[in-house]
């Protein structure tokens, strides 16, 4: 299934108590990214201080989702050393944090033992999920979604014991 950015955020509106992201890919070729991550590559970073600069709208959506008290979650599974691009994407993670996502990184080494679903993931009020599919080079192909309870529950635990051993963004060094 194809899916623009207006509906997911309209999705991610609807959302009424939590929703929750897991990412396990080391690299993402996602093209509205090329130019930010060409100018991080040469020395660009974002200044914690200039709010206007950050990535809008998406931050933008999560003051508005959490402000209304949805709890959004975020954990990453990344290999260590990390690739450039995890190095790329915890050097803005602050801006998430700032707009009110809670953000926590999982060394890959400390995942064996996980029942782990085959892809990244959104769980949204415990109910639905969306799984974000990903080429080998980490080029969007598909999202697929479901409401069946024994997916929901897979990932929502899936989620949470990914969340019991993760390191909070503030306290993990890319």
């Amino acid at each position: 299934m194809a899916q623009s950015l207006s509906n997911f955020t309209d999705l991610i509106r609807s959302v009424e108590r939590s929703a929750v992201h897991l990412e396990m890919r080391d690299v993402y070729a996602i093209p509205n990214e090329d130019e930010r991550f060409a100018a991080w590559r040469q020395g660009h970073r974002l200044d914690p201080d200039d709010r206007e600069s950050w990535w809008r709208p998406w931050l933008d959506v999560v003051q508005e989702i959490t402000a209304k008290g949805v709890r959004l979650r975020r954990a990453r599974i990344v290999s260590e050393p990390p690739s450039e691009y995890i190095r790329y994407e915890h050097s803005f993670t602050f801006t998430n944090v700032a707009a009110g996502e809670e953000i926590r990184w999982l060394p890959r080494r400390l995942s064996s033992g996980l029942a782990l679903p085959g892809n990244d993931f959104w769980l949204f009020d415990g109910r639905l999920v969306q799984f974000n599919v990903f080429d080998g080079d980490g080029h969007w192909v598909h999202t697929d979604q479901t409401d069946d309870q024994a997916t929901a529950g897979l990932c929502s635990d899936a989620f949470e014991a990914v969340w019991e051993r993760a390191i909070p963004h503030d306290k993990y060094t890319a």
